[in-house]
């Protein structure tokens, strides 16, 4: 069935991966998003001109902007990805964080919650709101987050995440909205901006500079592909239950290093370097940033079990994939370097009360 589909950060790295997947699949998008230094509408080049797509360029702090939208649109599913999402960057500054998580949430929320009690026919309108692992805090060992874990944030970002999570099962609650969270891992794959784990020690490799690893690299993350994200998310829209949680994980448990550490071994066959013997010789350790999580790991048995979904791809493959891509499209991550005016430096180290 034929659905439409308002995404908020439709232009950011999983937001773009999930507006293709659903525009290909038939389904009407209106994309909303401010385009802030993530968000770059070239991700979404190959269905820019589909008559099913449409882009907006709007705050969710903008409730008139959203208001208008909304009611022009008429979506029946919303999915909130709009998100200020770099953990290190919070570190060095909280304040767009809190205005965009917490306030925008708030502001978009309300909105949206209008919206909904407009509607002639209310049975088949959902708000899925897009959160992380982060907001579980930190794991030791063993064991695995699952939806009933309780919210433990310890950096800024995630603190900000569980407070737009907490307003959203508030309007559940409260004002009987059909809201649905969901709470995911680590996401890799083609388009993700270049700060990031990943696609950092991918650029800096194949430069040859120096690899930066925080600590010594044990802390543990669990790896979803992104493109097995956004199915998750579009089976969620059809199936999902309002009032309820649903974690999205991979089941790639990884350690930073090894993490690098393989990234330095498929570029080695793919693209060897030019200076040095190996790109394990770039590998730097350096100091540990504050709060940092020592692991997370997602239970995604409920949505196995209850929506019949698994991610397909496992890390090794999605890993080398990824790498490929990058290969391939270095003209993309340079353009966006220089016209974001950015350089590939190590955050999270400001002194923010300073």
């Amino acid at each position: 069935m034929k659905k439409k589909y308002f995404i908020t950060g439709g232009a950011g790295f999983i937001g773009s991966a999930l507006v293709r997947h659903l525009v290909k699949s038939g389904q009407k998008v209106l994309n909303c998003d401010k385009l802030t230094y993530s968000g770059d509408l070239s991700t979404l080049k190959e269905i820019c001109n589909k008559s099913n797509y449409k882009f907006l360029k709007a705050d969710i702090i903008d409730k008139k902007k959203i208001r208008k939208a909304l009611n022009s649109f008429k979506p029946d599913i919303i999915i909130n990805l709009a998100a200020e999402t770099h953990v290190d960057r919070s570190i060095d500054d909280p304040n767009v964080f809190i205005k965009t998580n917490i306030i925008g949430t708030f502001n978009f929320l309300t909105e949206c919650n209008k919206y909904f009690l407009r509607l002639p026919k209310k049975n088949n309108f959902k708000f899925i709101q897009i959160s992380t692992d982060e907001v579980y805090g930190s794991l030791g060992k063993k064991g695995s987050f699952e939806e009933t874990s309780p919210y433990r944030p310890n950096s800024p970002y995630s603190a900000s995440k569980a407070s737009a999570d907490h307003l959203v099962r508030a309007w559940y609650k409260t004002y009987n909205f059909p809201a649905i969270i969901t709470n995911c891992s680590n996401n890799y794959g083609p388009y993700q901006f270049p700060e990031k784990l990943i696609p950092l020690i991918i650029l800096n490799a194949i430069q040859e500079k120096n690899l930066s690893v925080y600590g010594k690299g044990l802390q543990v993350r669990d790896w979803l592909f992104v493109d097995d994200h956004a199915e998750a998310l579009k089976c969620i829209a059809n199936k999902g239950i309002p009032g309820e949680n649903y974690n999205i994980g991979g089941f790639n448990e990884q350690k930073n290093i090894d993490v690098v550490k393989k990234i330095c071994l498929i570029l080695q066959k793919l693209r060897p370097p030019k200076k040095i013997k190996n790109y394990r010789d770039l590998i730097k350790y350096v100091e540990d940033r504050p709060g940092h999580d020592f692991r997370y790991a997602i239970n995604n048995k409920k949505i196995k079990k209850k929506l019949l979904w698994t991610p397909k791809l496992d890390f090794n493959s999605g890993l080398e994939k990824t790498i490929e891509w990058y290969l391939q499209n270095l003209n993309w991550c340079k353009k966006i370097l220089k016209k974001k005016k950015y350089k590939l430096q190590r955050l999270g180290i400001a002194k923010y009360y300073e």
